[in-house]
């Protein structure tokens, strides 16, 4: 058969194409449930409803004291603050000295705010102000959502404030797709590790970028593995040994047409099928997803650092973002000013920072250069027709997650994919 890596038969995916693609290829994982303090991170797998009404019971909005209908003085009937009730009746005329949050009684007609109140006599016992309007000052039972609504659709990936509203409407535990496991392989002899590069040596930056990348998208990854050019060979046994425990391998290096590119090959004689074979974008132009079995994919990367984020974002966060359940979500447009030179017939990535009501590139953005990315906030799109000030897609930076995981995305702040 002929070589793949040297006769490449397809056209181009455009960009736009690419990420749609890598996407709709994936099937979402199979459902977990988690406990709460374990589904930061992850993607909910059903949606999340209310188990009560919120609030589950009229509530007050303010310190104060919670009035009978008519106009004051009111006699003081006792007090009722947060995590207590109070069982009673209010009567004509009559009030109680209420906290925040604390379950208005019976026969209240608003809430009269302590800063509105002024004594009605010296013992304390009355109280006058303005009679408030029905209402006024409470939050009403299923106000804010009624028992069995819906608060998040499923695919939603979950942050600090769903953990929090899962916890405030009952919920101890979660149904979440998992995070896809993902194996990074690394290829090239002409990577350090460590210190400062030698002669015709250059050091690895793929290694300590692509798992907290992984991990931000909505991934897990492993340490990288190192897997050196020569002797040929050593790639396809690494590829296999990494598809039996990883959902995702990533190839990093080795996707172009030379003599030490190995993927293709080894792809084509394994019987996987290609999902994208090359992007019609710069740079990372020779990217590639396969599907490797029924439930394992490969994603090829250029080994050149920024051209290897740019496919990262491009083909790795939408199919993770498709394997977790979460929807590729359409990209901001916003404008663009700065010095771009457009690709004809493709798309160009390029780092932009936020400047007022648009974006501004980012200088050093060449394919082998990290510098502009590493304080970009998004990638712009740039498309051939492009002029200065034209508005284009925009791809999040993603902030990469603590302990708790961290949104979106997929490739936009974790919620775009």
């Amino acid at each position: 058969m002929p070589d793949p890596r040297a006769t490449p038969e397809t056209p181009s995916v455009p960009w736009e194409r690419a990420r749609i693609s890598a996407h709709g290829a994936a099937r979402p994982l199979a459902v977990r449930t988690v406990p709460l303090g374990a589904a930061a991170g992850l993607a909910l797998a059903a949606d999340l409803r209310a188990l009560h009404p919120m609030p589950s019971f009229d509530t007050a909005a303010m310190d104060g004291y919670a009035v009978a209908a008519g106009p004051g003085p009111w006699r003081v009937r006792g007090v009722v603050r947060a995590g207590a009730s109070w069982d009673g009746v209010l009567g004509p005329g009559e009030c109680l000295e209420i906290s925040t949050g604390a379950p208005v009684p019976a026969g209240a007609h608003a809430v009269l705010p302590l800063e509105s109140t002024v004594p009605g006599d010296d013992d304390g016992d009355l109280v006058s102000g303005p009679a408030p309007e029905p209402g006024r000052h409470v939050r009403r039972t299923g106000e804010d959502a009624p028992a069995g609504s819906s608060l998040a659709p499923e695919g939603t990936r979950i942050g600090p404030a769903l953990l929090g509203l899962a916890a405030s409407c009952g919920h101890d535990v979660l149904a979440v797709r998992p995070r896809p496991r993902v194996a990074v392989l690394v290829t090239g002899d002409e990577l350090e590790h460590a210190g400062r590069p030698g002669p015709g040596r250059v050091r690895d930056a793929l290694g300590p970028l692509l798992p907290p990348l992984v991990a931000a998208l909505g991934g897990a990854a492993d340490a990288p593995r190192h897997v050196p050019d020569r002797p040929a060979g050593l790639l396809a046994p690494a590829v296999r040994a990494a598809a039996r425990t990883a959902d995702v391998v990533v190839v990093t290096g080795s996707t172009s047409v030379g003599a030490t590119d190995q993927l293709r090959l080894l792809l084509a004689e394994a019987g996987a099928r290609p999902v994208v074979d090359t992007v019609a974008c710069r740079p990372g132009h020779p990217m590639l997803l396969a599907r490797l079995a029924a439930d394992r994919w490969v994603v090829g990367l250029p080994g050149n650092p920024y051209a290897a984020l740019v496919a990262a974002h491009t083909l790795l966060g939408p199919l993770l973002a498709g394997l977790c359940g979460r929807a590729l979500a359409p990209l901001p447009r916003v404008p663009v000013r700065g010095r771009v030179r457009p690709a004809p017939g493709r798309t160009r990535l390029v780092p932009v920072t936020w400047g007022g009501a648009g974006a501004e590139v980012a200088d050093g953005h060449g394919a082998a250069f990290l510098h502009g990315a590493a304080v970009a906030d998004a990638l712009a799109a740039i498309p051939p027709d492009w002029t200065d000030g034209g508005a284009v897609p925009l791809v999040l930076m993603p902030a990469t997650p603590g302990a708790c995981g961290g949104p979106g995305a997929s490739g936009v702040s974790g919620a775009w994919g």
